[in-house]
């Protein structure tokens, strides 16, 4: 499973075309997520636990050291299957990218284990043709993999 993780000002994403609002959130992370054809339960619940515990806020210092929680931060989170492109042509492939009957529920669980702590998150719709805007801050940008961490 793969995350890029951004910290933001504001983030929110909508239906392409009809500009129905899915989620916004405010000061906290925009969340891009692909899931892998080989991702299971346990990929999902890792990657929950990193992006809930990324200390990339800064404290009175100006560090990087302070976790979302302990920011406030909100999440927003959004299916992004691209991130798991095979870039080894002009025309990039999917092949790598789990189908909606494996990714839905890999996708949800990841939501609802940051949810379960104590995160207010909001979303896209999975599959759907969306725009995403944010206002990063930093910009800090975080690529996060379950192969490497």
């Amino acid at each position: 499973m793969r995350a890029v993780v951004t910290r933001v000002k504001s983030a929110s994403v909508t239906v392409t075309g009809s500009g129905e609002l899915l989620g916004r959130c405010g000061e906290g992370f925009l969340v891009l997520l692909g899931v892998h054809t080989d991702d299971t339960e346990k990929e999902a619940d890792r990657i929950a636990d990193r992006i809930c515990g990324l200390r990339i806020f800064e404290d009175e210092s100006g560090k990087m050291n302070v976790n979302p929680a302990d920011a406030g931060a909100e999440l927003l989170i959004v299916s992004q299957f691209t991130l798991w492109a095979d870039c080894r042509s002009r025309r990039p492939a999917f092949t790598r990218a789990a189908r909606p009957d494996t990714a839905i529920p890999l996708y949800e669980r990841v939501i609802e284990q940051c949810r379960s702590r104590g995160f207010h998150v909001e979303t896209g719709r999975f599959g759907e043709d969306m725009q995403v805007e944010s206002i990063n801050d930093g910009p800090v940008t975080i690529l996060l993999d379950t192969n490497e961490c």
